[in-house]
């Protein structure tokens, strides 16, 4: 730890763990939020709800695929669909610097609206502050969103076990190549475009094929599938072992990061999920995901070991193996 925030406490990687974990978790600590889920799991009288949060201030705020109101409310109802829910009611908040034009910002809520429609939830709160010009950046939205959780659903990160299959929903990095060419004007060749979607439709295709059979799930967004993989490995006190040549990427994605040097498995996405599968039963979801709109490209990458419990190991296409821990760093500032 440093002693001032520096853009990798950001990044979602170890920076922003460590964060987590030496200022926040205990200050405000209490059962719910030490599970460290993508939504706490709040019970009220025989009814279970899941709540998040989230803000976004992602730059640009426009690019190929959505913008910064369909981030926000897809980034929020995924993170209630991580713990099993069926996403109800989300808030929202603006903060708008001045000047900002309003022609952009009537864009960005009637996108917010339709999202919201595409995935049945309600706008039903929110709240809106202008700051003097140079004190912000354009526009920063919070959402934040409630969710009912059935009585017979039980994800949560912890719950993982050896032999269990890990399912990636689809390619990898999208989202994160998509904003680095928009932003820095890169003209390579592809056609780059940001995979932000709900999940929750999804989810219940997968908790329908197998019913108990998802223990796990969590979308790989800021510090991409390697620090998602460590931070589940960690909660689980299980080993990861993933094969490389079972990840699915598109051609276009992997020729970018090559050509930037950069590692997909470390860029963020913002519409595809990992579930840890009971084996028995991973084929049956795998075949419901890729009959899925969202998850044509989904596959088994690996599975989970009673060894190295908490580590994350890569096993190359050449047949070696390569450990994979937190993002260090902060390789693409404000993607989300």
């Amino acid at each position: 730890m440093t002693d001032r925030i520096t853009l990798d406490h950001g990044s979602g990687g170890r920076a922003s763990h460590d964060l987590l974990e030496s200022v926040f978790l205990s200050a405000f600590d209490n059962p719910a939020l030490a599970a460290m889920e993508d939504s706490a799991l709040l019970c009220l009288g025989m009814e279970r709800l899941a709540f998040t949060t989230d803000s976004y201030v992602v730059d640009p705020l426009f690019f190929p695929g959505g913008n910064i109101g369909d981030l926000a409310v897809n980034g929020t109802v995924n993170d209630l669909a991580m713990r099993g829910a069926s996403p109800l009611y989300l808030s929202v908040g603006m903060i708008i610097e001045e000047g900002f034009a309003i022609a952009d910002l009537t864009t960005i809520a009637a996108t917010m609206r339709r999202a919201a429609d595409l995935a049945g939830v309600r706008i039903v709160a929110g709240d809106t502050k202008v700051v003097p010009a140079g004190k912000a950046d354009r526009l920063f939205i919070n959402t934040s969103g409630i969710g009912a959780i059935g009585d017979e659903v039980n994800i949560a990160a912890a719950n993982g076990r050896p032999g269990d299959k890990i399912l990636l929903s689809g390619t990898m990095a999208d989202h994160g190549v998509t904003i680095l060419c928009q932003r820095q004007g890169l003209a390579i060749s592809g056609g780059f475009t940001s995979d932000t979607a709900p999940l929750h439709g999804l989810v219940a295709t997968m908790l329908a094929a197998a019913p108990g059979a998802v223990r796990v799930l969590r979308d790989p967004t800021r510090g991409g599938v390697a620090t998602t993989l460590k931070e589940l490995a960690l909660a689980s006190n299980q080993g990861v072992v993933v094969d490389e040549a079972a990840l699915p990427i598109r051609d276009d994605v992997r020729g970018a990061c090559d050509l930037l040097g950069l590692d997909p498995l470390y860029l963020a996405n913002e519409g595809k999920l990992l579930a840890f599968v009971a084996p028995e039963a991973a084929d049956r979801v795998l075949a419901a995901v890729r009959h899925h709109p969202r998850g044509a490209d989904g596959a088994i990458i690996g599975e989970l070991v009673a060894d190295h419990p908490g580590q994350v190991v890569l096993a190359t296409r050449i047949g070696g193996r390569r450990r994979l821990d937190m993002l260090h760093g902060q390789p693409l500032p404000r993607i989300c």
